[in-house]
């Protein structure tokens, strides 16, 4: 069974209480200012109700978060107690998702949904110490939200069972198989009861990801609300070819001219993050760089003054290119295009989001990025335009390279003038001091160096 945007735009549903959801979450839903139902949202929640399997294509940011929760949470609803006891509070939804960061910000959606009910969650996931996380999972939750890995080492100390799962959600699927999570998932959903309803939210339906579905799905309903690796129309794509050497600078002025609120700046490695962020802080913004180098309680720090504005321009790697959800993003810079095509449409997509405009502008060295190029453009099926021509005006960089000295000692390009006064004919009496030198300071050190005693005369 299949189901697209196309095919539903005059059944999609207008309003929350169309989907007679518990009072407890309409209430709630109310209170987070939700007007009306994403299109993913009209959808997937009256087939999560109905019970059926769901495979859904839908990129971040159309809403897929409360597609699936709001009717997960709809459906535990009769075993919400207030009992202490850990064991009327067993897990009975596990929703696995590829990154921290995405573990936490479906877990705070999670809690807000739920917030006046009586059900309670936790969120588990690693580069941060397990005992807290064994002490919540001990005390009992009826969701439970989890990155694999880190789920496996809770269930190989007999922290929690999976035996009373009803329901399985494998978010950003196609994140997982890029991560290598594939034999993870296999062995979690080995711990899980055979008859569950299983949800698959990817950003493709790519084969991997079907063939992945025909394991943990049992006759999905498919659900497709954007084409593949569609860049949201929200936001104004612009291309700056720059050469990699004035990319810093053109930077420094685009951030100067625009004067973006909030700005996240893309970079491809971990070191090109750090040194990226520390090359704007001598510039004077308030930057941070995210990267898989930091550990957990790094990231959640910087993640969070990023949305609370404190910092301006957040430098990251693709592991903030999926998942995050941060309102009021400005503008998005692609300080090098990505490798992989794919990851220039979720990078692009941190921004314009919930309806909001957004920009996206990428630095672009033809002689090295050319391939990248073709491939971006292939993968979203248009040119991306060329920006407003940018003055690249010089920065201080601080402590200078070998090649800016170079290019300001003028010994570098000035052309050979030999010393006139050096030309100039010697006398005789010169000639002989200048002989008498060479054979006392010269020819006898070396004559000591070669092992020769000095002579005497």
């Amino acid at each position: 069974m299949k189901s697209n945007e196309n095919d539903t735009n005059d059944l999609l549903i207008k309003d929350f209480n169309a989907f007679n959801l518990h009072p407890a979450l309409l209430k709630a839903v109310s209170q987070l200012s939700y007007e009306k139902p994403t299109p993913v949202q009209s959808q997937a929640i009256p087939v999560i109700l109905q019970g059926h399997d769901v495979m859904g294509a839908a990129q971040t940011g159309t809403g897929k978060t409360a597609a699936f929760a709001l009717p997960i949470l709809h459906r535990l609803m009769p075993y919400a107690n207030n009992s202490v006891s850990p064991a009327r509070h067993p897990v009975r939804a596990l929703i696995l998702v590829p990154t921290r960061e995405l573990a936490d910000q479906v877990a705070r959606s999670v809690q807000q949904y739920s917030q006046y009910s009586y059900l309670r969650s936790a969120v588990v996931f690693g580069g941060v110490d397990m005992e807290a996380q064994t002490k919540q999972l001990q005390e009992g939750c009826e969701l439970l939200v989890a990155t694999p890995g880190r789920l496996l080492d809770h269930l190989k100390q007999r922290h929690l069972n999976l035996n009373q799962v009803s329901v399985l959600v494998l978010d950003e699927a196609d994140r997982m198989l890029d991560m290598g999570f594939l034999p993870d998932l296999s062995r979690i959903v080995k711990a899980l009861p055979k008859q569950r309803q299983g949800l698959l939210f990817s950003a493709t339906f790519s084969s991997e990801i079907r063939r992945l579905s025909r394991d943990f799905l049992n006759h999905p309903v498919e659900i497709q609300v954007t084409s593949r690796n569609t860049a949201a129309e929200s936001v104004t794509q612009y291309l700056l070819e720059v050469k990699e050497t004035d990319k810093q600078a053109a930077l420094v002025q685009l951030l100067k001219d625009k004067s973006w609120l909030q700005t996240i700046v893309f970079a491809n490695t971990r070191i090109g993050a750090e040194r990226l962020a520390h090359f704007l802080k001598k510039q004077s913004f308030v930057a941070d760089a995210i990267h898989g180098d930091k550990n957990q309680s790094e990231r959640m720090r910087i993640l969070e003054e990023f949305k609370q504005e404190k910092l301006a321009v957040l430098v990251a790697t693709d592991v903030a290119a999926r998942g995050l959800d941060i309102a009021g993003v400005s503008a998005v810079v692609n300080f090098e295009l990505p490798f992989q095509a794919e990851d220039y449409v979720h990078r692009i997509g941190r921004t314009g989001r919930a309806g909001a405009q957004g920009e996206a502008y990428a630095l672009y060295d033809k002689k090295k990025e050319q391939k990248q190029l073709e491939a971006i453009e292939k993968l979203i099926g248009r040119q991306i335009k060329q920006g407003p021509p940018i003055f690249i005006a010089p920065v201080a960089y601080g402590r200078q390279s070998h090649r800016h000295r170079h290019e300001e000692d003028p010994i570098f390009y000035q052309p050979y003038e030999p010393d006139t006064q050096r030309e100039k004919p010697q006398t005789q009496r010169q000639t002989k001091q200048v002989k008498g030198t060479e054979s006392s300071a010269i020819k006898s050190p070396v004559g000591i160096l070669l092992g020769d005693k000095p002579h005497k005369k």
